[in-house]
């Protein structure tokens, strides 16, 4: 299993009326959170969209818990909880406000897919190599 964490400060331009974070932009946190784990392991988007693989997302499902509000730091922690099978790759997320409550959880299955056609592909060897040492 494959665990990060990644922060970030509420902006003004991320909150509603009420100013707390719009839930609109959660899944947008759950992708910085996706890219830096990815990236802490060697694998960047642009190599694999180089290489004609994308990962787009097929599932997202989100649970919010309590509210974060403007300009407070929440610190976003992915997990990659399972071994790539297939062409799928999921990632599991807990974001925490600034006094380490648990705020929202949510979870995004991703597809590794080639770009021209946009049909599922299996994991390219390069992401299965990178994330073994995390599940042995």
């Amino acid at each position: 299993m494959l665990v990060t964490t990644w922060k970030t400060r509420i902006r003004y331009a991320e909150t509603d009326q009420m100013g707390y974070c719009y839930y609109g932009n959660y899944p947008v946190f759950f992708e910085m959170g996706r890219v830096e784990a990815l990236r802490s392991i060697g694998i960047r988007y642009r190599d694999l969209e180089e290489q004609g693989v994308m990962l787009p997302v097929a599932h997202l499902e989100i649970s919010y818990k309590k509210p974060v509000r403007y300009d407070e730091e929440i610190t976003i922690e992915t997990t990659i909880p399972e071994y790539p099978s297939g062409t799928r790759l999921p990632f599991d997320y807990k974001i925490f406000n600034e006094s380490g409550e648990l705020t929202t959880t949510g979870r995004a299955v991703l597809v590794f897919a080639l770009t021209e056609s946009g049909r599922p592909c299996a994991a390219p060897a390069g992401v299965l190599e990178a994330l073994k040492p995390h599940f042995m």
